[in-house]
């Protein structure tokens, strides 16, 4: 910016000027207000050097204070002449610019000036009150060329009253750079290193068109859309964020590969052609009894069952109807729960077909006929089954868990107990499944 401002504060100017008192009378030698206001020839006062020296501090929001001495030598008093006359000025005021409010990025600069001072006429000294006009032509951004027209009244005598104007130049400056970019530190992002004034005053290292301070990768040039960052491998993941920054991949898995789609990534997948679960670490999981269960979801993956079964298989009918086959000749001592040995090769065959449905729970059912009284036969009841559950338990291995047993006494009849062969099928123990039961 062109301009005394926050970036250059100071000012110093330097030029000449010339005392007018003729266009601030009412009466001969001195003209009404503005009269002749251009007539140098007949009422200017210029002595040919440097006469006028200011110094000026910029204040904020377009304000300025500045102090002024000058000097000249007064030969023309209106229309009149007189004996030279020595004149000094010391003047101090606060100017406001309008550069800001007609054209903040140009040249032209004008201000008005309001303020005071004191003045010697010879040996006469006065304090005057000022008022101008004046115009900075910035030709550079921190020289201007200064014209200015200042109205002095004089409180003392009305004749001591004048204008004085001036031209010169005024040099601004103060202002800090310190990494010497040409952007002032108060505007410079990043006033210790050298940038560029598009990115106000911050470098753009690999020139990708985003300031160092805001790119992820300032050394390396990317686009806004990765924040600076390169996509070397062009799958829309950037080299930082990219695992498998030179092989195109996927912005799920951070930029890496998925041959087999199964969303595990190559270097991570122990089949990666062939998609499977992450579990099984990417490889598909085997079935190995080939019944369409998987093992993982298969409680009995070595024999083949139904998917309804979790993979074991089901009981059928004709299963219980074989294991009843033989439970029908299971024999016990008289009277009592003790099994006979006969019976031993029955029960271990039951065992050996409940051994291939390794998830099914059997029920062992007790029961006798009508021939006594029910306690008792109640109780005989639940100790024949139990002794049942006992050897296959104890004797063949069964799990504890996969039998119960029960005894129902003489209330759950096949036959008649009024014959000989009808209580003699009434007192059996009979395998049933446990879900399937009836209490």
């Amino acid at each position: 910016m062109q301009a005394q401002s926050e970036d250059n504060p100071w000012a110093i100017g330097i030029g000449v000027n010339a005392i007018d008192f003729y266009p601030v009378g009412e009466d001969m030698p001195q003209g009404d207000m503005f009269n002749e206001y251009f007539n140098v020839e007949d009422h200017w006062n210029i002595i040919p050097s440097v006469s006028k020296l200011t110094v000026g501090r910029y204040i904020g929001a377009g304000f300025s204070a500045e102090l002024a001495g000058s000097l000249n030598r007064i030969d023309k008093f209106g229309d009149a002449s007189t004996d030279d006359l020595t004149y000094y000025g010391i003047d101090g005021g606060v100017n406001y610019s309008f550069k800001e409010l007609i054209n903040p990025e140009g040249w032209f600069d004008p201000y008005l000036s309001l303020g005071g001072g004191y003045t010697w006429v010879d040996e006469e000294g006065f304090g005057t009150a000022n008022g101008g006009l004046g115009f900075n032509f910035w030709l550079t951004d921190n020289i201007a060329f200064n014209v200015e027209s200042k109205y002095k009244h004089a409180f003392d005598n009305e004749l001591n009253k004048h204008f004085q104007h001036s031209a010169g130049f005024k040099i601004a400056f103060g202002g800090t750079d310190t990494d010497g970019d040409g952007i002032y530190d108060d505007e410079d992002e990043c006033p210790e290193t050298p940038g560029l004034e598009e990115f106000n005053g911050c470098p753009d290292s690999d020139g990708d068109g985003i300031p160092d301070k805001d790119d992820a990768c300032p050394e390396l040039a990317g686009p806004a859309e990765f924040n600076g960052c390169p996509d070397s491998d062009g799958d829309g993941v950037a080299d930082p964020q990219d695992e498998c920054p030179n092989v195109a991949g996927l912005e799920s898995l951070n930029g890496c590969p998925d041959a087999d789609g199964d969303g595990i990534k190559d270097s991570e997948d122990e089949c990666p052609n062939e998609a499977g679960p992450a579990a099984n670490n990417g490889c598909p999981w085997p079935d190995s009894d080939g019944d369409g269960v998987l093992d993982k979801d298969d409680q009995c993956p070595d024999v083949a069952g139904t998917a309804a079964n979790n993979g074991c298989p089901e009981v059928t009918v004709e299963v219980i109807n074989e294991l009843n086959e033989y439970s029908k000749t299971i024999l016990f001592d008289l009277g009592k729960s003790s099994i006979r040995k006969e019976s031993y090769d029955a029960l271990d065959s039951i065992s050996e077909i409940m051994n291939e449905y390794p998830q099914t729970v059997f029920h062992i059912e007790g029961h006798t006929d009508s021939q006594g009284s029910d306690a008792f036969n109640l109780k005989l009841s639940k100790e024949r089954a139990a002794s049942v559950r006992n050897y296959l338990v104890e004797e063949d291995g069964i799990d504890a868990s996969r039998i119960t047993s029960e005894g129902y006494g003489e209330s759950r009849p096949i036959a008649t107990n009024k014959t000989a062969a009808g209580r003699q099928q009434n007192r059996r123990v009979e395998v049933s499944l446990e879900k399937n039961r009836e209490e």
